[in-house]
């Protein structure tokens, strides 16, 4: 059976763009709610945990029609990116970016926090005592001590972004060569009966994956 080839490599030139795109924001995002709340207790701090870790014991599909609801022309923030780009979000690679850092977060969150909550405080308090800033304790003592939690934060937030179905078509679709991801197009190929194909894009998924996971393991 010949492969068209363009066909093949449109999911995976996205897939790896959204899971680029979607690791470095979840990354960001979730270092640093997870510095936030480490080792810190205040009143409705079990609810904000909860909020947080949320989409991670959800179905993805949940996630996906409240994103659908949230990011709707119906809805105010829906509404203001349609007034200002003249098109909605919905159905757009940017809204595969927007489900899979929601998905991700929690693993991210989760495990970068654990990281920041092993560091030894009495180093960090040492540094401090010897005239560092707040900024410089974090930087030259928290972030190395906690580096292979945050690596290993960073893989999980890649392999997420680069395997997200189920909220990620609710809210971009599956729309060839605009928003189809490889998830979506091996769901589409095996019901298609295009084992051929589903099994090249499977393929390609698990080297790109292994290939990260060596990288990082290496810097680490």
């Amino acid at each position: 059976m010949e492969i068209n080839w363009t066909e093949f490599f449109a999911p995976v030139w996205l897939s790896v763009k959204i899971a680029v795109i979607t690791s470095i924001i979840v990354f960001i995002l979730a270092t640093y709610a997870a510095k936030l709340m480490a080792g810190r207790k205040f009143p409705g701090y079990s609810l904000l945990e909860t909020v947080l870790m949320l989409p991670l014991v959800l179905p993805p599909t949940v996630v996906g029609f409240v994103l659908l609801v949230i990011l709707g022309r119906r809805s105010w923030i829906g509404g203001l990116y349609e007034r200002l780009t003249e098109q909605t979000i919905l159905f757009t690679w940017g809204a595969a970016v927007i489900a899979a850092v929601v998905v991700a977060f929690p693993l991210v969150y989760r495990t970068v926090k654990a990281g920041f909550e092993d560091v030894d405080k009495d180093l960090e308090d040492a540094a401090r005592a010897q005239g560092a800033s707040e900024l410089q304790v974090l930087r030259y003592v928290t972030l190395p001590l906690a580096g292979r939690a945050l690596a290993a934060g960073f893989v999980l937030g890649f392999a997420r972004g680069l395997g997200e179905f189920g909220a990620t078509i609710m809210v971009a679709g599956n729309i060839p060569g605009r928003t189809q991801t490889v998830p979506t197009a091996i769901y589409v190929a095996v019901d298609g009966g295009n084992m051929t194909l589903a099994w090249m894009w499977v393929f390609s998924i698990i080297v790109i994956s292994a290939l990260m996971l060596m990288f990082v393991n290496r810097r680490s």
